[in-house]
């Protein structure tokens, strides 16, 4: 009955969706090549503004159903949404070995996505990670500013040498195609992965991206990403990139690092400070004063092949809700509606703190 309910609901979401889709005009790439962007004072199309993705290519580049997460104890809240894929054909074109330590790194997501660790996010994810991110633009520098663990990067127009070292960000340097924005990205390190489903690369890494404007408030954003290392040849992502429209929008600090802290380096302590977690207490007292009002943007999806995917997050929070029901427990025990769960981790060589901060 609840399966029959869920499904008739989601039935019935899309088909308005799909209704919605067909009466109203979504911009097509003859339509991208007629827009005329906006210009700076030297001539060129104006980047300038803060900017978001609005898909589910941080989980995951490739089309995937919605799935539970790694930690039975945050339910449907951990849960994975369903995606359409990004990657031009929906394949990476892994070499066998490389195809082989990517599945190793699905598995070992929970503690070897670099993004757990609050490490910078490298190109293109900081682009599609589920944070704002700011473009201010001159005739020489691009400079892009990100929400997450305050990543940042400079898009030289101008001659300058590259790094002495690779880098988490790589090297970019841009030049102008008409409107589109083209930029040459090299010099990575290899710790970096491009979602949380452990797609990664080596450090031959050579991204090359292009921001389009396709509309006032949207650039179609491509990357077309190159190792030999990894991939038997070169491959596409693909998205729209959405303006913010809150007239207060800003980007805003996320210190992962303090967040991300005792994951890493609480096993060094001689007195464990955690034990388990207890989800956050919040009090309500169900009574206001007066009326209250809150005001946002909602933004039209400009993929031509958006649709509305199920996100069945009953099945998600099964063993969150249920799950001391069972005679054989699959998690340690409950206290009240508090489920305790151990979670135990191995830290690998390369990963200790003096290594991490001592290179």
């Amino acid at each position: 009955m609840g399966n029959w309910l869920r499904g008739a609901r989601f039935a019935g979401a899309a088909a308005v969706l799909m209704t919605a889709l067909q009466l109203s005009p979504i911009p097509t790439a003859s339509g991208a090549e007629a827009y005329k962007a906006q210009r700076t004072a030297d001539g060129k199309a104006d980047l300038n503004g803060i900017w978001q993705a609005l898909n589910t290519a941080n989980w995951d580049l490739q089309e995937h159903a919605a799935r539970p997460g790694v930690v039975v104890a945050l339910g449907a809240a951990g849960a994975v949404p369903a995606g359409l894929s990004v990657v031009e054909g929906d394949e990476i074109p892994y070499l066998p070995a490389a195809a082989a330590k990517k599945k190793e790194n699905f598995e070992n997501r929970l503690t070897a996505d670099p993004e757990i660790k609050c490490y910078l996010p490298g190109v293109p994810r900081a682009t599609y990670m589920p944070y704002p991110f700011q473009i201010v633009q001159s005739s020489a520098k691009i400079q892009m500013a990100y929400t997450f663990t305050n990543a940042a990067r400079t898009i030289h127009l101008d001659k300058v040498a590259g790094p002495p070292d690779d880098t988490w960000m790589g090297h970019s340097v841009g030049r102008w195609e008409g409107d589109t924005l083209v930029v040459d990205v090299t010099h990575f390190n290899d710790k970096t992965w491009f979602d949380r489903a452990g797609n990664f690369h080596s450090d031959a890494l050579h991204v090359v991206e292009r921001f389009t404007p396709i509309t006032p408030d949207a650039l179609r954003y491509e990357a077309t990403i190159e190792d030999p290392k990894v991939f038997t040849r070169p491959w596409k992502i693909a998205m729209p990139i959405y303006r913010r429209l809150e007239p207060n929008i800003q980007i805003l600090e996320y210190p992962c690092i303090d967040f991300a802290e005792e994951f890493l380096y609480g096993h060094l302590r001689k007195q464990q400070l955690v034990r388990h977690w207890e989800r956050e207490t919040i009090e309500d007292p169900k009574v206001f004063t007066r009326p209250w009002k809150i005001a946002m943007p909602i933004y039209r999806r400009l993929e031509p092949n958006i649709q509305l995917l199920d996100y069945p997050c009953i099945d998600f929070a099964e063993e969150f809700l249920y799950g001391h029901l069972r005679k054989q427990q699959l998690v340690r025990h409950w206290e009240g509606e508090t489920i305790e769960v151990d979670i135990k981790r191995k830290v690998p060589p390369g990963e200790r703190l003096y290594e991490w901060y001592g290179k």
